[in-house]
């Protein structure tokens, strides 16, 4: 969930919000100002009620921030590479780059959340029964009762051991500390995910359609946002699997077809699609020989058909420092989170600064399609052909 809002950094984490963020105030604000405040609490002004809705729904984004941050904060300590955080729709979500290094720092990472959202529920409730004893406005006293149920109704949801929540963490790490497989660990957390979250749909659903409850809509969404990143965790668990440990030069295309940067447009285009220019993407070379930027055929469609003759690749083509390089022996997982960031989407390889290959998404995808033996995919290497084994069968 990329970021529309950026809102700076907190113990050196990139926060932000996403505009769907609005819904959530939105939904929040009007439960309150429209049915828990009013019917709790009469005789109020309207705006006494909307105004302290506001305060509310801010408050608890607040708290969804400070379960994030927490996550965020223990992950790094840990040696987890932390994106950001960015508020949603459905809550927040930390982005890490990287994977726990052990379950022992998994555990720490998942269980911060929920502990972090226990306290404040229960700090919460202390500050509901003070200002009670101390008779401030009853309105008042609900909105802080409302928060700490929230936010321990928000540790208790997040505990359950179903991935992508925290529990699922949790019970990833127990696996994987049992087993010491942790990509099987990964699967059965999804799995428990994908059965949360149909039964979630499920209910929300049957809530709407023979109980009339139009409020089931959103545990149905819940469900669904569930069962989708359940299931892309489990994807991802299987491409790493594969890709552990492969190196670059394993997946790249070697001494990919290069373009000179005085070549023009209408020269360039001249040589494909069946000449030697038949890709959609070439590293480009400066007069010395130095990689100087890639030019795509996207780019060159944004040029007038009457100036290709007149502009040069160079005029066109993206800088080498807006482009991701790689070595030959950096391991394809690490690259691959900058690869997907990549707006190209592919990757330069460079070997003491000279160009030795090229590394695309979908290089990897082809990788992963490919059949494998048992064992470790990805790490085979070629086998010694047996003629006892070369007739087809």
């Amino acid at each position: 969930m990329d970021e529309t809002l950026p809102l700076g950094r907190i113990a050196g984490v990139r926060v932000g919000l996403h505009w769907s963020v609005l819904v959530i105030v939105a939904l929040v604000t009007v439960a309150l100002a429209h049915g828990r405040f009013p019917a709790g609490h009469p005789g109020h002004s309207a705006i006494a009620y909307w105004a302290l809705a506001v305060v509310t729904a801010v408050v608890f984004l607040v708290s969804l921030l400070a379960h994030e941050l927490a996550h965020a904060v223990v992950a790094r300590r840990n040696g987890v590479q932390v994106e950001g955080i960015t508020l949603w729709m459905l809550g927040g979500a930390a982005r890490l780059r990287s994977e726990a290094p052990s379950p022992a720092a998994e555990l720490r990472i998942a269980g911060v959340g929920p502990l972090t959202s226990l306290l404040a529920g229960a700090v919460l409730a202390g500050a509901a029964v003070g200002l009670d004893a101390l008779h401030a406005s009853g309105l008042v006293v609900e909105a802080v009762a409302w928060l700490a149920a929230i936010n321990v109704l928000l540790a208790v949801f997040n505990a359950l051991p179903a991935a992508p929540l925290d529990g699922g963490r949790l019970l990833r790490a127990y696996l994987w500390h049992r087993t010491g497989d942790r990509l099987k660990a990964t699967r059965d957390t999804s799995a428990a995910g994908r059965a949360l979250g149909w039964f979630m749909v499920l209910t929300g659903f049957a809530d709407v359609l023979f109980a009339g409850d139009v409020s089931g809509l959103w545990p149905a969404l819940i469900g669904w946002f569930l069962i989708t990143v359940a299931t892309a965790e489990a994807r991802q668990a299987q491409i790493r699997g594969v890709l552990d440990g492969v190196p670059v030069r394993r997946v790249m295309t070697p001494d990919p077809v290069t373009v000179p940067a005085t070549a023009s447009l209408s020269d360039f285009l001249a040589e494909g699609p069946f000449g030697p220019y038949r890709h959609s993407a070439f590293p480009v070379l400066a007069a010395d020989g130095s990689l100087a930027g890639l030019i795509t055929v996207r780019r060159l469609e944004v040029t007038p058909p009457q100036a290709r003759a007149n502009t040069t690749v160079r005029d066109v083509m993206r800088p080498l420092g807006e482009l991701v390089t790689a070595t030959p022996e950096e391991p394809v997982l690490d690259l691959l989170p900058r690869l997907e960031e990549s707006p190209v989407r592919r990757a330069l390889v460079l070997d003491n600064g000279r160009l030795v290959g090229i590394l695309t998404v979908a290089d990897i995808t082809r990788g992963l399609a490919w059949p494998t033996a048992a064992g470790h995919p990805g790490r085979a290497g070629p086998r010694r052909h047996h003629p006892e084994h070369s007739k087809e069968k």
